[in-house]
């Protein structure tokens, strides 16, 4: 059988992983903080005996677009933009610390300060900030949260801990969503990190550019498998011939 099949299949393969990481990204194209993931490939030729004549098409590690998302003015008291390069620090739903770029922070019914996912916010001490009831909370361009009751004075409740990657120690996306390092260590607290309040980073998806991508992936789909039909007629034809012999 011609080894076009294989070939075939490994592009098939390719295209159709690249059009799952598109349309995941699509739907993403509204999700504060969303970074776009990259799908990636390789060409690796099949040895053998004989001339090196095919060429699998292999995925290789990837990894997202780190391009800030455009920023969205709301004036909400707790809605943040981390600035440059910092992520706030959240607790994972397996209670590991992760990374995420949401900034749309609300209180729990439990008095604890969340992000619109429900995760927790971890502070620059690793702990959750807990929000006492009917306080008026604000935050602080360098993360700090206060919260006024009443008359009462107004109370330091803790800082939202914004970490900086390093490209020693990358982020890299987790299977949850959440960004963790590529040494599965908690990054310091950057003490130098600002944010911005009243606004909200939004995806940096391109919604146009991702669909004019998954038209082509299906094209390049179709095309591959176009092959397969073409490598199965062939080697019909061969069989044929041979029984005619």
């Amino acid at each position: 059988m011609d080894h076009l099949i294989y070939t075939a299949m490994s592009g098939a393969n390719a295209a159709a992983q690249r059009q799952a990481v598109l349309a995941n990204n699509l739907a993403n194209a509204s999700t504060q903080g969303f970074r776009a993931e990259l799908s990636t490939f390789r060409a690796v030729p099949v040895r053998g005996d004989g001339a090196t004549t095919r060429v699998f098409a292999l995925e290789a590690t990837s990894g997202h677009d780190s391009t800030p998302g455009a920023v969205q003015r709301t004036g909400r008291s707790l809605d943040v933009q981390a600035q440059g390069n910092a992520w706030f620090a959240v607790q994972g739903l397996d209670g590991t610390e992760a990374y995420s770029r949401s900034g749309a922070l609300q209180v729990s019914p439990t008095g604890t300060l969340v992000n619109s996912s429900g995760l927790v916010i971890l502070s620059d001490g690793g702990s959750p900030i807990d929000v006492p009831p009917g306080g008026d909370i604000s935050i602080g361009n360098d993360g700090t949260v206060t919260s006024k009751t009443g008359d009462q004075p107004v109370s330091t409740l803790g800082r939202l801990k914004l970490a900086t990657p390093t490209q020693e120690d990358p982020l890299k996306r987790s299977e949850d969503g959440l960004f963790r390092t590529a040494s599965q260590e908690p990054l310091p607290s950057d003490n130098t990190a600002r944010l911005e309040t009243g606004a909200l980073e939004g995806s940096n998806v391109n919604a146009i550019e991702t669909m004019v991508g998954m038209i082509a992936a299906a094209r390049q789909f179709d095309a591959q498998m176009r092959l397969l039909t073409t490598a199965e007629a062939s080697d019909k034809s061969a069989a044929q011939l041979l029984a005619v012999g």
